[in-house]
């Protein structure tokens, strides 16, 4: 069974793109599909953590509107973020499904059940995924995890 669901932000949650205007105010894009899965796997009882390399009021503002109670940024090192959030929450690797599209990623996506690459993540990253997703990041890759997850979780009860 798959307990939790954790997924990078910038290139799998949003296309990877973002606008800055003269104020410095941060504007992203997330899609809405990509939300409805997140707060079906909510209502299972998975628990969803947004793991952002970078800081963006952005993230903590989507997260707190779809009710992800964990919403971590600006980690420079995520396997060892992940780590101690398994250990606290007694969760094993073998139960995490882990999304990300970049270089930090990478050793995330290699410990976790199942290490998904959406289809627009760099190279590297999808020689080590378990799996690529059709869509792109902010795109709905996102909500293809989710419905997985919903599916194998139905599978393993």
């Amino acid at each position: 069974m798959i307990k939790l669901f954790v997924l990078d932000v910038d290139g799998t949650l949003t296309d990877g793109g973002f606008y800055l205007d003269g104020n410095g105010t941060e504007f992203k894009k997330f899609n809405v599909q990509d939300g409805y899965g997140i707060v079906s796997l909510i209502k299972t009882g998975v628990d969803v953590v947004f793991l952002s390399g970078r800081y963006s009021k952005s993230t903590e503002q989507r997260a707190q509107e779809l009710k992800v109670t964990h919403c971590v940024n600006g980690v420079e090192d995520k396997l060892n973020f992940l780590k101690k959030y398994l250990e606290k929450e007694k969760i094993l690797f073998d139960e995490v499904l882990y999304i990300g599209d970049d270089i930090p990623d990478i050793e995330c996506i290699k410990y976790s059940k199942f290490g998904v690459a959406p289809s627009n993540a760099v190279k590297d990253v999808k020689l080590i995924a378990d799996w690529i997703t059709v869509a792109t990041g902010g795109n709905g890759a996102v909500r293809e995890c989710c419905d997985f997850i919903l599916n194998y979780n139905k599978g393993t009860e």
